[in-house]
């Protein structure tokens, strides 16, 4: 029996730089209803070698020298999204947009799956001011190592759960969103 949530997956990009097609880590958490059941994790070799953002996210140059490009990497990771209705992303303006710019760069089809920011989905449900991950996930108790993809898509995710959960009026049929696509 299909659940009357429905299948949704949140992700988080980490970049090396500037760039938006400078991705160097993706995550990928995939939530039927309530319940996390599948998660991805890829190291991505970005396009140029340097790597501005080790400060933030730890990631150095000789972590992805070895791992495949975006276009490499994508037919795997987007098996991921089989069957889900819609991407979750926090500040999902940015993962959109490194998402889609990647793709053009490899010469892959966009992915026609609306997206969810929880950064609004935040602001509504409990009027969070800042609504930046750590200020959720401490709102939430939910664990986070923030710029960590893998935890942070992971936390993304709890945000949908929590306000799903607690039948927040973000909810239209079928456990769709209103208001907070981006």
């Amino acid at each position: 029996m299909q659940n009357p949530l429905g299948r949704f997956a949140a992700i988080d990009f980490e970049t090396a730089d500037y760039g938006r097609d400078s991705a160097c880590s993706l995550a990928i958490v995939v939530v039927e209803g309530t319940t996390v059941v599948q998660q991805g994790y890829f190291l991505i070799r970005p396009p140029r070698r340097q790597i501005h953002f080790t400060y933030i996210h730890g990631i150095r140059w000789a972590d992805v020298a070895s791992s495949p490009s975006f276009g490499e990497m994508w037919p795997a990771a987007s098996q991921l999204f089989a069957g889900v209705e819609f991407i979750a992303a926090h500040n999902a303006s940015f993962d959109r947009s490194v998402l889609h710019t990647c793709c053009a760069k490899a010469g892959l089809p966009l992915t026609p799956l609306p997206f969810y920011c929880t950064v609004k989905i935040a602001r509504k449900a409990w009027s969070l001011r800042p609504a930046n991950l750590p200020a959720v996930c401490r709102h939430l108790g939910l664990p986070l190592k923030h710029h960590d993809a893998a935890s942070d898509a992971l936390a993304c995710a709890g945000i949908v759960i929590a306000a799903r959960q607690q039948g927040h009026a973000l909810f239209g049929r079928m456990g769709s969103y209103r208001g907070v696509a981006t």
